[in-house]
């Protein structure tokens, strides 16, 4: 195994191997492009390119990292965030966040006709029955 040079600890260097492996991806499997960063930095990120574009061929899975201002360091965070996906992907989170808007925007379509009368025709029901437990006032007859 090739140990890859970061500008972090070594046991966090030798973890972030341990999880490559562990998912089974290779250094050989990412295209990295380095891109000049933007925001907050001064002159400095306006001259650098520290700012890493990483994709994974395989999944064709892509991260942007322009957290630090340091090339070395983004690439460390780039490699981490696109095994954060794959580890994702691999649980099977894709497909649950996808079940979920589904049902958001089943939650969100308009009701047909029919659909709206049979919630009514249930609220009118539910209605009567309340007003079959409301208290009996009787008649004062004095």
């Amino acid at each position: 195994m090739t140990t890859l040079k970061f500008s972090v600890s070594p046991s966090k260097g030798e973890e972030l191997e341990r999880r490559m492996a562990a998912l089974g991806v290779r250094e050989e499997d990412f295209r990295e492009i380095f891109i000049r960063s933007s925001g907050p930095g001064g002159q400095k990120v306006n001259r650098s390119a520290t700012c890493v574009f990483l994709v994974h061929e395989p999944t064709g899975l892509s991260v942007k990292c322009q957290t630090t201002r340091s090339q070395a360091m983004n690439r460390f965070l780039a490699r981490r965030r696109i095994l954060d996906r794959l580890e994702a992907l691999k649980e099977g989170a894709v497909a649950q966040e996808k079940e979920e808007r589904e049902r958001i925007r089943r939650q969100k379509r308009r009701r047909s006709r029919k659909a709206k009368a049979k919630v009514r025709e249930g609220k009118e029901k539910q209605s009567a029955k309340k007003a079959l437990r409301a208290k009996v006032t009787l008649p004062h007859e004095f």
